[in-house]
């Protein structure tokens, strides 16, 4: 059966609520907008691996062998680390990374709207640890999209004692992790729509956003975008305004040239002969004109 089927979607937001949300308050507790949000952005699936250490993250297991994530532990630990992050009174000291190119956009948004630091790309080694190093920071908190591609950041933040928080998959590390969220860290919509909720939790608990009204920020500006998709549509946009801007020539009537008459084939021989005749009636002159001979 699939996953996005109606039973699924009716039964499991309410099988989630009895268990997973009795601990948050009646505030905190999810919509079913942001329940059909998240299985829209595959956020509970999984891979066909699974580390020991996300076990009480799984729910189940597909038939083609993929796990699927228990999204009621994705929102209780998606709001747990809002708390955490609120906690923090200086947002500078929150640095988001992501080497995975899914995540840049969404950590650099994140960071943006939050008042967070970020690293986006490459992490140099030894920026948590190096004194040296230009690059050197001295952050309270450290959010990760991938534990196994942020392997270094993670190492080094445990070398002094920085809090870590990671979007976990199903076959994710947990070492130096203190707050995992269990969700879909390779999809570029699991990706954007988990720090796109992030934020806006976080601005929620700040109190710069109410919960009665939609954060008027869109979820797409969280996502993924791909360069040479963007210069596709760049080029169709630019070549539509051309062509709507080019002016208009209103078509010019067709004149009919006239057709030649049809000349009868023995005609034209009669008009060939007669030329040939009259020729030598004509240079008759040409021999009785005695050249002048030259004197000299």
């Amino acid at each position: 059966p699939t996953l996005l089927s109606h039973n699924f979607v009716k039964l499991f937001p309410v099988k989630v609520k009895m268990s997973a949300f009795a601990s948050l308050p009646a505030v905190m507790q999810p919509k079913e907008e942001d329940i059909q949000m998240m299985l829209s952005a595959n956020v509970h699936s999984g891979t066909k691996n699974s580390d020991d250490s996300m076990k009480e993250y799984i729910w189940r297991r597909r038939q083609d062998g993929i796990y699927i994530l228990n999204i009621g532990k994705t929102w209780e630990k998606l709001m747990l680390a809002a708390r955490v992050i609120v906690s923090i009174e200086n947002p500078r000291d929150v640095i988001a990374i992501s080497a995975r190119p899914y995540g840049m956009r969404a950590v650099l948004k994140y960071s943006h709207y939050t008042g967070s630091n970020s690293i986006a790309g490459r992490f140099t080694p030894g920026t948590f640890t190096n004194q040296i190093t230009k690059q050197y920071k001295e952050p309270r908190l450290l959010i990760v999209t991938d534990p196994r591609t942020d392997s270094q950041a993670v190492k080094e933040s445990s070398y002094v004692n920085i809090p870590v928080i990671a979007l976990c998959d199903s076959d994710s590390p947990l070492q130096f992790v203190d707050i995992a969220i269990p969700a879909n860290n390779k999809g570029k919509l699991s990706i954007g729509l988990m720090y796109w909720m992030l934020a806006r939790e976080v601005l929620r608990l700040r109190g710069a956003i109410s919960r009665e009204t939609d954060w008027d920020v869109p979820v797409d500006l969280f996502f993924h975008r791909d360069i040479e998709e963007l210069k596709r549509a760049d080029d169709e946009q630019a070549a539509k305004a051309a062509q709507a801007a080019a002016p208009v020539y209103e078509a010019e009537p067709v004149v009919e040239e006239p057709v030649a008459e049809e000349v009868p084939e023995g005609s034209f021989a009669e008009v060939a002969d007669a030329a040939f005749v009259a020729a030598p009636d004509a240079a008759a002159g040409w021999d009785a004109a005695a050249a002048p001979e030259n004197e000299w």
